[in-house]
């Protein structure tokens, strides 16, 4: 029995590897949503918007996985900064979207969303909307602290929000927005928001991943089993699903 048992360590501690060689985003936004943005993170994740320029003036960041700038990334980045500052309200989204690739580039994840936002307020479209929910989302997964992890996950709510008043048919805003209620005192809005998606599309792959998260935090793994299985039906290759049907 204790062979037995020192087997199911490594192989979970061999499987736990394995989840880390996935690409970023997905290993981070996973983490959080089971985590509950705390137990979970993904070790040395950036601190957005720390570094000397100040690249955002409302960092809120965490203090993980910081990366100091090169004097070229500093260079480049004080100059999109300043044609963004500059440009006329139709040239600031392709500043705006060299300004904010340059901010992933570095892992200023909050400055992301800092200018994905000032460029939706200057171009309020859906597709300017949409860009600042998901640039927010992905700094609520990084979020460690609660203050800013709520701050962080109201803003998504706030711009997923007008994006899906264009378009309710954005689902996979209504999926990311539905985990930043995990944390709040209504969580069942998240809840309610999957199983809209899910009404909608079946086979939804980002809200049944979702609900297998929530249904893994509550400790209802036969629920869990079960959503897993349901991404495998349509996508036997997700290696997300494959391993956290594993875990359940």
């Amino acid at each position: 029995m204790n062979k037995f048992v020192l087997l199911v360590i490594l192989l979970a501690a061999a499987l736990t590897v394995g989840l880390y060689t996935l690409p970023k985003v997905v290993v981070r936004n996973e983490s959080k949503q089971l985590g509950g943005g705390r137990t979970m993170q993904t070790p040395g994740a950036s601190r957005p918007g720390s570094d000397s320029l100040n690249v955002a003036s409302n960092d809120n960041g965490s203090s993980v996985h910081e990366k100091p700038l090169s004097p070229e990334q500093q260079k480049r980045l004080v100059t999109l900064q300043t044609e963004f500052t500059k440009a006329n309200p139709t040239q600031k989204e392709a500043v705006g979207v060299k300004l904010i690739a340059l901010l992933h580039e570095v892992t200023r994840y909050d400055s992301a969303a800092h200018y994905a936002e000032e460029l939706a307020k200057a171009q309020p479209t859906e597709r300017n909307l949409l860009r600042a929910g998901d640039e927010y989302f992905e700094a609520f997964t990084f979020a460690v602290d609660e203050k800013k992890t709520a701050l962080l996950g109201q803003k998504t709510r706030d711009l997923y929000g007008q994006a899906l008043a264009k378009n309710p048919n954005l689902l996979s805003a209504k999926a990311n927005m539905a985990m930043t209620y995990v944390n709040t005192d209504t969580p069942m809005q998240g809840i309610m928001l999957l199983r809209e998606v899910i009404k909608q599309d079946p086979t939804n792959e980002l809200a049944l991943f979702n609900l297998g998260l929530l249904a893994m935090r509550s400790n209802q793994y036969e629920r869990a089993v079960e959503r897993f299985r349901q991404i495998l039906v349509n996508n036997p290759s997700s290696r997300k699903a494959q391993f956290y049907l594993g875990l359940a």
